[in-house]
């Protein structure tokens, strides 16, 4: 008794009292130190010839003091309000250049030191690349010549990238329009400092306006004027020869869009009245059309405030929406309409329809074709012949037509109509090639299109080009990937006449690698690019996908990797991490599909778990999670008995297999792979532990639906409160590490769920710990931040998985002493 009392003493004496840790970032392990700090391959772009390659150089993560500079968030958008960019932009350092035939990449000269490069814009001969530099006060316009190999800053103007990309080439590549920032900009306001001038007042009709759970929105009178002032920009031409000409006058410009001949240009701009529930995605705007010297020929859409829209995934606002220019004609603009005023509840015949309207855009529009579903988009082919696609979510389905843009009378034929989250069954996407315009259409020969797919079939991936037959819709293979110990990308048709194809090779080891293959000649395979693999220390772990069966007999899979050196003869019981994301499905047969291919390269990345292979565990990672509701049902109806059924299935399958102490697993998950892990820990045994990151507890919180959930809170409250780990916190047994990024701008990913459950958790006396991170977005991108969270991750996993044995024996022994 006397040890026991002494025991207990020091147990309180050891216990801190306090809340809260103060911690400096701290970092993981060396093996995963070392595979963090791999240097990152470049991007890769080769131009539509095959000839010039640009690869783009970046290091893998920002640092904490670049995530620490100003920035303001408003209608949705993030800004540096100093150097008036997206304050998340992912900055290049460097570009290097060389022939596709060149092993060797050549440094382009005169790029700047501590270079910040980003929005590259090709000129439509791709011999030439407009980019932009930050510095600490704004954003400069700079060109490179790709064949000389060279940079310069091309213009002392500031550019306004705030809105987006503000370079936009005139398509015979002699001049660029760019936005500017007005001279006459007025200075913001700084609204911590600001005193009111009275309450922010907000008003609901009686109207149904039943959005999502937006973040960043504008909050206030001093937030509309931020906004505007930082939406504002004039539109300047910078002529090849630097010359400079004024072309459009101030306003909030969204979009610049060239006609395929040149000759206009479509420029998009918002209006007020502004919206406090809905991002500036939803705001006023208008388009209209000018010609090629900044004359206005005809406004060609107007559309109000878009707060009310019917409800569910399908409904969409009335009037002309996702304008755009044929591919295919030198001036034409083409949209859609909703038919069913914009209601998916509404029963029509068709849903939208598709009209065009020829220069000089003041004429009749002219009617293409109607919709089944709702209208996703068009492949221009010529004056007889385009593709038209559409979909419909709430039973998952898309169909292809294809359809005279001559004769509206000539009934649209449909080519697919299937299910599209089917994907052994995928016919691919159809092979685009570059037209006179420099615009992308349908690649035809002899009356037959083609189609390049991904290849998933029970027998494993083995992409594919078909040439499909219009008029008969039949099919003909013309290639196939052989590959079982590698995968085959295929990137893009290069010439189709000649069978020249892009292609990216990669396995387990082998870190993916650009080549053209000619499809007409075996075993015609060139390189084009040579990168090593970084990640060495981890490149002989044993990979394989792994399928098994659920308890209802749904097919499952995941990867599974053993720890470095792991003995397979021995099989020693590890502990193993199992990380996932729940998807949802419309029928079984999709569900179980496999899709997961063995050879992708080893890619270690901030978020992933195959660090811990480094550190003695088993990982099954990419685990398949299917919620499946079938006909009426639907899937969240029954989403957590699916959720303990995919998490039993997997634990039993790596189980029986030999490799893992099934009372030693550990389970994680990002965002909704997060809220996925509290219900799994409140409503199984099945884990030692578990991690969550960046993740939503209360779905009360977001009633007007989450994820692929359409009902509202008040249609469902069950569904609502059944599925949200916050309503069941007094059931929560197992130790849970929350993480969560403190500037959180995902949809309904507040950083309040996480702060709200953790307090829950604490008042019911759970085991948790709350880890918010200064300065991050739903996904950590500064380095200090990515190596503290992989370093919390597996201080956690140590001691409550690996260890978890020794700590309860320990405890047993002291109690008994």
């Amino acid at each position: 008794m006397k040890n026991l009392i002494a025991t207990i003493a020091f147990l309180l004496l050891a216990t801190p009292f306090i809340a809260q840790e103060k911690l400096t970032y701290q970092k993981p392990p060396t093996e995963i130190l070392e595979l963090v700090d791999a240097p990152l391959a470049p991007a890769v772009w080769i131009d539509s010839n095959g000839e010039n390659v640009v690869l783009f150089y970046r290091d893998a993560y920002k640092s904490i003091a670049e995530l620490s500079e100003p920035e303001l968030r408003l209608g949705g958008l993030r800004i540096n309000p100093k150097t008036n960019i997206g304050s998340r932009t992912r900055f290049y350092n460097n570009i290097k250049v060389k022939k596709a035939t060149e092993k060797d990449a050549r440094q382009v000269n005169g790029i700047p030191a501590n270079a910040r490069l980003s929005n590259f814009t090709f000129s439509p001969n791709q011999k030439m690349l407009a980019f932009l530099n930050t510095t600490d006060s704004s954003v400069q316009l700079w060109l490179a010549d790709i064949e000389k190999g060279s940079a310069k800053q091309f213009s002392t103007l500031k550019l306004n990238a705030n809105m987006g990309n503000p370079i936009n080439w005139f398509k015979d590549g002699s001049a660029l329009l760019v936005n500017v920032i007005p001279q006459d900009r007025k200075e913001l306001i700084n609204t911590a400092a600001a005193v009111p001038e009275g309450p922010t007042v907000t008003v609901s009709d009686g109207e149904k306006a039943q959005n999502r759970t937006y973040q960043d929105l504008l909050s206030s009178p001093n937030d509309e004027y931020n906004f505007e002032q930082l939406a504002l920009s004039e539109i300047k031409k910078i002529a090849l020869d630097g010359t400079v000409t004024n072309f459009l006058p101030t306003a909030m410009y969204d979009d610049i869009d060239f006609s395929p001949d040149g000759n206009y240009v479509m420029v998009t701009s918002l209006k007020r009245p502004f919206s406090y529930i809905v991002p500036y995605r939803r705001f006023p705007f208008e388009s209209n059309i000018y010609s090629s010297d900044g004359k206005l020929i005809q406004k060609v859409n107007d559309v109000p405030l878009n707060e009310v829209e019917p409800k569910g995934f399908m409904a969409t606002r009335m009037g002309k929406r996702r304008m755009n220019w044929r591919a295919d004609k030198p001036a034409t603009i083409y949209w859609a309409e909703a038919l069913d005023k914009g209601d998916p509840e509404v029963k029509v015949d068709f849903r939208d329809a598709v009209y065009e309207l020829e220069a000089p855009f003041n004429g009749k529009e002219k009617l293409l074709l109607k919709t089944i579903n709702r209208y996703s988009s068009i492949i221009w082919g010529n004056d007889n012949l385009a593709i038209a696609s559409d979909y419909w979510w709430n039973d998952r389905n898309t169909k292809s037509y294809t359809f005279n843009p001559s004769n509206a009378s000539e009934t649209p034929q449909i080519i697919f109509d299937r299910n599209y989250q089917d994907r052994y069954n995928d016919p691919g996407s159809f092979v685009t090639t570059r037209n006179d315009f420099d615009e992308r259409v349908l690649e035809l020969e002899n009356g037959n299109a083609f189609l390049m797919g991904d290849g998933f079939s029970e027998e494993g991936q083995f992409p594919f080009i078909d040439e499909f037959n219009l008029k008969s819709q039949k099919t003909k293979r013309i290639y196939q990937s052989e590959y079982t110990d590698k995968l085959e990308n295929l990137n893009s048709a290069i010439d189709m006449k000649k069978g020249k194809i892009l292609v990216r090779i990669e396995s387990q080891n082998e870190y993916p690698n650009y080549y053209f293959r000619n499809i007409k000649k075996k075993n015609d395979l060139t390189p084009v690019t040579s990168f090593e693999n970084p990640f060495k220390s981890i490149q002989n772990v044993h990979k394989e996908v792994i399928t098994y069966k659920r308890d209802d007999g749904l097919e499952l899979e995941g990867t599974l990797y053993l720890p470095v050196g792991y003995d397979t003869k021995k099989k020693e019981k590890m502990p193993m991490i199992l990380w996932a994301y729940p998807r949802e499905f419309k029928d079984k047969a999709s569900a179980s599909q496999n899709t997961t291919n063995p050879n992708e390269f080893i890619y270690p990345y901030y978020g992933s778990p195959i660090y811990w292979v480094t550190q003695g565990y088993v990982v099954l990672d990419d685990a398949a999670f299917p919620i499946v509701g079938e006909g009426d049902e639907q899937p969240n109806d029954t989403f957590r008995t699916q959720l303990v059924a995919n998490a039993k299935a997997a634990i039993d399958a790596v189980d029986k297999m030999g490799y893992i102490d099934r009372n030693r697993v550990g389970v994680g998950g990002h965002s909704y792979g997060a809220f996925m892990v509290a219900n799994l820990l409140s409503h199984s045994n099945l884990f030692a532990a578990g991690i969550a990151r960046s993740g939503a507890y209360n779905r009360t919180l977001t009633p007007f639906g989450f994820q692929s959930e359409e009902r509202s809170y008040w249609d469902s409250p069950e569904t609502y409160n059944t599925m949200s780990p916050f309503m069941h916190a007094d059931k929560m047994k197992t130790p849970l590490l929350l993480i969560h990024g403190e500037a959180d701008n995902n949809s309904g990913t507040y950083p309040l769920q996480s702060e709200r459950y953790f307090n829950a958790l604490k008042g019911l006396g759970a085991t948790a710990r709350l880890v918010m991170l200064p300065k991050e977005s739903h996904g950590y991108s500064a380095k200090e931040s990515v190596l503290h969270v992989l370093w919390e991750q597996d201080e956690w996993l140590d001691k409550y998985v690996k260890n978890k044995k020794e700590n309860t024996l320990k405890l047993s022994e002291e109690t008994k002493n």
